[in-house]
């Protein structure tokens, strides 16, 4: 295996590519050292534009008008009102006081008993006692209103998903005319961090649930319309034609065809909707919305990493008991109907106890204080917060010069150099920088994507923080490729390694974005690196996962050609397996990108700061109101960008993409 087998035309091309990538690296340093410090548009972190003022006068003059305007009037409004009143009827039954009872209709002993009683209807005794014991632990942490308040937002948000969702997805997998008007508004929407969607809405609904639902809403709807249509295109035609033959109308082939044969699917969707709902919901509570999500960030706030601890482990339970069963419902669907779930008489009896116990369970909870308050006595609480910040003294003490190491080297070596290098250059420099590395990697829409992002951030007004952010971005897809691509290789290679690896990411892509800052919060304190540490959690096993399918992707007949040839393991990877599956490594950087800058702005609560700061801020102080929004739009163009960039360099190396 030597260079010597690459066609002469595609070595010239990949030289050809490679001078001009170290020609763009030279002529950026060269004019840094020549313009550094000019022209870079600075903005204190407490000062404004005049864009900021008049977005601060925008969002004043809304205020203003909302008992006047006829589009609050008749319609905002009572949107805000319906969600708000939806949202506080189901507090009303699980978490909070209602219908004029000093506490839930719906105590923890009825919760749970539901919950346990449900699961086992929908999957099996296992998973039922599975869910009991994991909502019995939220209890047990003393965090039993908050994880409630937080599946009451997650349950309004999803019910309201499924009942849009669905109809959408079955229309759209009908149809190819609306097929292609939705499907890019649902990649625009995939495309954006969950953070952005906070500040528009905040102007239209408020602060508090109904914005929170909303934002909930519109961030963890797209997949179960994706998935809804899929399952219903992936009917096979014959079947469908079948049903046809036989004088079935299209109503009656999609109740009894098509909506039975894609049940997993649709509800593989509805699950993906709800751990996105459970993720967005958390992130919600900067904008009020009660729950768990209030507990981390008051703990982030106070760098309590006891209490950040705490919380974050209940919105991991909460999130593997959702996802847990709802995966085994979708499982569950595609080899049994309920019909055989209540199939048998035994299970019948079964049934109708269940229905008797849950009852008194309910009513008890109901009637009786010790039923509806989760007892004082069993709260651990306390013992796992002081646990937690024993333990994240200990490595803080203990580690102190690996972790502080670790993070200085890199911040010193690496971070530094490229945040001066972006914030220190003209912003006309790092435009046309940009543009030459989307034409070498991309082409000419890329580059139309980028200069007109770009200079939209320059009239926004935070060109300094999006700098800053775009440097933390870069690093911590740089180093979230190279674990990738290391783990994606191994697992790809080796099935043992696979069936050990890919349940662990599983189980990582099922946590929060909030929940990974707590760990390196712990280790490294308030700071960059902190942000960028959880980013690369958080990123790292969708790419390791795109990664090893693409090494797997490469036909064994080509693998074995290589090997009986002579090359050895190392040649084989990094002259056969990684350039065929060149196109998922595109794929994995693409991903990666968008995965990393949705958990730096996060970061930007834990010293971070850049956009993320900027977003949060705009938050508590009103006066900076119209910054904050500023710095979101941002946040979308920088996404928009860096998305457009290495979806063109994907579609480069698979032509079958552009279609």
């Amino acid at each position: 295996m030597t260079t010597g087998a690459v066609p002469l035309g595609a070595f010239t091309t990949k030289l050809r590519a490679r001078w001009a990538w170290i020609g763009l690296g030279a002529a950026w340093i060269v004019l840094y050292l020549a313009f550094r410090g000019q022209q870079t548009l600075p903005l204190a972190t407490a000062s404004t534009t005049p864009l900021h003022d008049r977005l601060n006068t925008v969002n004043d003059n809304i205020a203003g008008g909302r008992n006047s305007n006829p589009i609050f009037v008749y319609g905002i409004n009572y949107i805000q009102i319906g969600i708000t009143n939806f949202v506080t009827f189901i507090q009303s039954l699980i978490s909070q006081p209602g219908f004029g009872r000093p506490a839930p209709l719906i105590g923890w002993l009825g919760v749970i008993a539901l919950v346990v009683f449900i699961t086992w209807l929908a999957t099996t005794w296992r998973y039922a006692l599975f869910a009991g014991a994991g909502f019995f632990f939220l209890g047990l942490q003393g965090l039993w209103q908050e994880s409630m308040d937080t599946l009451a937002l997650t349950l309004g948000a999803v019910l309201i998903a499924v009942v849009i969702g669905i109809p959408l997805g079955i229309w759209i997998g009908r149809h190819d005319t609306p097929r292609r008007l939705v499907l890019p508004v649902l990649d625009f929407l995939q495309t954006m961090p969950s953070f952005v969607y906070l500040a528009p809405l905040t102007l239209l609904f408020l602060i508090g649930p109904a914005s929170a639902t909303v934002a909930t809403l519109i961030f963890a709807i797209p997949p179960v319309i994706r998935l809804t249509d899929l399952g219903i295109r992936g009917v096979s035609l014959t079947t469908v034609e079948a049903a046809e033959s036989l004088g079935s109308t299209r109503n009656q082939t999609l109740r009894k065809v098509l909506l039975p044969m894609s049940t997993r699917t649709i509800v593989l969707g509805i699950n993906q909707t709800m751990m996105a709902a459970l993720s967005m919901v958390t992130i919600a509570a900067l904008i009020s919305a009660p729950g768990l999500g209030q507990t981390v960030i008051r703990a982030l706030q106070t760098l309590n990493v006891g209490d950040a601890v705490n919380g974050g482990l209940a919105i991991v339970v909460l999130a593997v008991v959702l996802d847990r069963t709802t995966t085994a419902v979708s499982r569950r669907s595609s080899r049994s109907g309920p019909q055989r779930v209540l199939g048998t008489r035994t299970r019948r009896a079964a049934v109708l106890a269940g229905v008797v116990v849950v009852g008194i369970a309910v009513y008890d909870s109901a009637t009786f204080v010790w039923a509806s308050v989760f007892p004082d006595s069993l709260n651990i609480g306390p013992q796992i917060v002081t646990g937690a910040s024993s333990a994240s003294d200990w490595v803080q003490t203990t580690f102190s010069g690996v972790t502080n190491g670790v993070r200085d080297g890199l911040t010193v070596a690496v971070l530094n150099p490229l945040q001066s290098l972006l914030t220190g250059s003209p912003f006309w420099l790092v435009i046309g920088v940009m543009a030459v590395a989307a034409a070498l990697m991309g082409g000419r829409w890329a580059v139309v994507a980028t200069v007109v992002c770009l200079l939209l951030v320059v009239m926004l007004g935070v060109w300094q923080d999006a700098m800053a952010t775009l440097a933390m971005t870069l690093v911590a897809t740089a180093l979230t490729m190279i674990v990738g691509i290391v783990l994606g290789v191994w697992m790809g290679r080796d099935r043992r390694v696979e069936r050990i690896i890919r349940p662990i990411l599983d189980g990582f892509q099922v946590m929060p974005a909030f929940v990974y800052l707590v760990p390196f919060l712990a280790l490294f304190g308030a700071s960059r690196f902190t942000a960028i540490a959880a980013a690369m959690a958080f990123a790292i096993p969708v790419t390791v996962k795109v990664v090893a399918d693409g090494i797997q992707g490469v036909p064994a007949e080509t693998v074995e050609a290589a090997t009986s040839s002579g090359a050895s393991t190392w040649q084989l990877i990094s002259q056969v397996q990684l350039p065929m599956a060149a196109k998922s490594l595109a794929l994995a950087t693409n991903q990666g990108l968008i995965y990393v800058l949705s958990m730096v702005v996060v970061g930007g609560m834990v010293g971070a700061g850049a956009l993320g700061y900027d977003v949060y801020n705009g938050f508590v102080q009103q006066s900076i109101f119209g910054k904050g929004l500023a710095a979101g739009l941002a946040i979308v163009l920088l996404g928009v960008f860096l998305d457009r960039i290495t979806q063109s360099a994907a579609r480069r190396i698979d032509p079958s993409r552009a279609s």
